[in-house]
């Protein structure tokens, strides 16, 4: 079979041991071209040939680094999306939620994730595998927040036996829906009024 034009020339630079290197430059170029696509043309719309295309690589550079649509999307979500709420110790329940919620925000604010974000969740119901390559991703994103009200019951603010899976759907729904469904702003009032109202009812 022929070989894809120069996709080989550009990804496979060879290391002293002959091993293949994965440029990073390349992988950086697939990954906007992913979220780009995936933004535009929606999860099902979503065309590999297309992503590597405007990478300005063959499809062999890609398929090196994800052998299908959905570990693509597993892989680069787990890379950007884990330090969505991985922020600092703040010393108390509000100041910890108050800095979950603007990272939250930051990044809820880009339109171009809002829809990733949306379809996202719809997809995930239309097409199982990827539901499957997303969860363990999400759980481990949900850990965060878990970390974070584990602090708050050691400093003594919150019970122990506080419902932690309502507790931690209650950190980032409020911001979602404003933000993502309902398309409002939230100004620094907004989530500093939002961090108030959620300790209060985590405490309550």
């Amino acid at each position: 079979m022929e070989r894809n034009r120069s996709d080989d020339k550009i990804d496979r630079a060879r290391s002293p041991s002959g091993a293949a290197v994965m440029r990073t430059d390349v992988t950086e170029a697939l990954t906007r071209a992913f979220f780009n696509d995936w933004a535009s043309a929606g999860y099902s719309g979503l065309s590999l040939e297309r992503v590597a295309r405007s990478a300005g690589v063959g499809k062999a550079a890609l398929y090196r680094r994800w052998p299908d649509k959905a570990a693509m999307a597993s892989d680069l979500l787990s890379r950007v999306g884990l330090t969505i709420t991985d922020v600092e110790e703040q010393g108390s329940l509000e100041g910890d939620l108050k800095a979950a919620l603007f990272a939250i925000r930051r990044v809820l604010r880009h339109r171009q994730v809002r829809r990733i974000v949306m379809d996202l969740h719809a997809e995930m119901e239309r097409t199982p595998a990827l539901g499957q390559t997303i969860r363990p991703f999400q759980r481990a994103r949900r850990e965060r927040i878990n970390a974070l009200i584990n602090r708050a019951i050691e400093r003594g603010e919150v019970a122990p036996s506080i419902d932690r899976e309502t507790a931690a759907d209650l950190v980032a729904a409020p911001l979602y829906w404003r933000l993502a469904v309902l398309g409002r702003r939230s100004d620094r009032t907004h989530v500093e009024q939002l961090a108030r109202m959620i300790a209060s009812a985590l405490r309550a």
